[in-house]
């Protein structure tokens, strides 16, 4: 059987584990409607590909600080219970489970990011949402906004 040694967690990912928010469709709606890029992280207990991803990419340093620079609000929904809430948004985004990762430049439509991860493509992730987002004035959609 495959087990994950949580005592082996990836450097950095204790203190980023710390800014992580707890994810609520209002706290979503909150910080978008406040113009903030938001991170949202869907995923479970049982979800190897999430536990995975969260120890080689998510909880690095270079992400952690990345996301800090860049002023991202980190949103994560444990969905291991089938949490109607999250169930809903994983519809929304045409997904029947997790992992489902999304990067909001604030506003709009959010960037779907693939169910693997590295810690390069969150980092160019990041930096794309970020320069063609906030950093000019377009929403998540890319439109210009006032």
């Amino acid at each position: 059987a495959l087990t994950l040694d949580r005592d082996r967690i990836a450097p950095g990912a204790q203190a980023r584990a710390e800014g992580v928010e707890p994810f609520t469709q209002a706290r979503l709606d909150a910080l978008l409607a406040g113009g903030r890029p938001v991170f949202v992280n869907m995923t479970a207990a049982w979800c190897i590909t999430c536990q995975v991803n969260e120890r080689t990419s998510l909880g690095t340093a270079a992400v952690g600080a990345a996301m800090r620079a860049r002023d991202v609000t980190y949103l994560k929904g444990d969905w291991t219970n089938q949490n109607p809430e999250i169930t809903r948004l994983l519809e929304r985004h045409g997904r029947s489970g997790v992992p489902l990762y999304l990067l909001y430049a604030g506003p709009g439509e959010p960037t779907v990011l693939p169910q693997i991860l590295t810690e390069g493509t969150m980092l160019s992730a990041l930096d794309a949402v970020t320069a063609t987002g906030r950093s000019a004035g377009l929403d998540g959609a890319g439109t210009k906004v006032p």
